[in-house]
């Protein structure tokens, strides 16, 4: 197996920005994703891919999520991001990581680091304001020390947990 999952050869445009397989042209993962990190993301990817074949469309949501976070999908990730997109691609990756990572926790720097490659440290605020939002709409919990926390008046470390809506697509 390749890189996209197929049996087909996947040979990089002279760009970095595409792979070709079988003819096709895919957009390439982003090279600044720390390998740890996209390692996860492809692990949820590939877990996303074969739910949608037991479960169908129901499961849809988890992949656009994957490559969404992995730079895919969504803004191309060599163009400047609006903060929209930036937002949007901090949420797939919180999301994400936390399928894969379920049921343990994730910091919001880990989103931070997946969307932001070298000048990561500036998105920590807004991964902690994507998670707010994700929490607001049950698909996450904010904890601090094991217990939920309002993360916009938490001081100090917090912890992104599942929510009760973590399954359900984002809208």
């Amino acid at each position: 197996m390749d890189v996209d999952g197929s049996s087909g050869t996947a040979q990089p445009t002279p760009d970095g920005r595409y792979v070709v397989v079988n003819g096709r042209r895919w957009r390439a993962t982003d090279p600044s994703i720390p390998e740890p990190l996209r390692t996860q993301l492809v692990n949820e990817l590939m877990r996303a891919r074969r739910l949608v074949k037991s479960e169908g469309a129901s499961a849809r949501h988890r992949v656009q999520d994957a490559k969404v976070a992995l730079g895919e999908r969504g803004r191309p990730w060599w163009e400047p991001r609006d903060a929209e997109a930036v937002r949007e691609r901090l949420a797939a990756a919180i999301c994400a990581l936390l399928r894969e990572r379920e049921p343990s926790t994730i910091c919001p720097s880990d989103a931070a680091r997946a969307v932001g490659g070298k000048s990561w440290r500036g998105l920590t605020a807004t991964a902690r304001s994507v998670a707010a939002e994700l929490e607001r709409s049950g698909h996450v919990v904010i904890t601090q020390k094991g217990k939920p926390v309002d993360v916009e008046t938490a001081r100090g470390p917090v912890r992104i947990a599942p929510g009760p809506d973590l399954g359900t697509p984002r809208t």
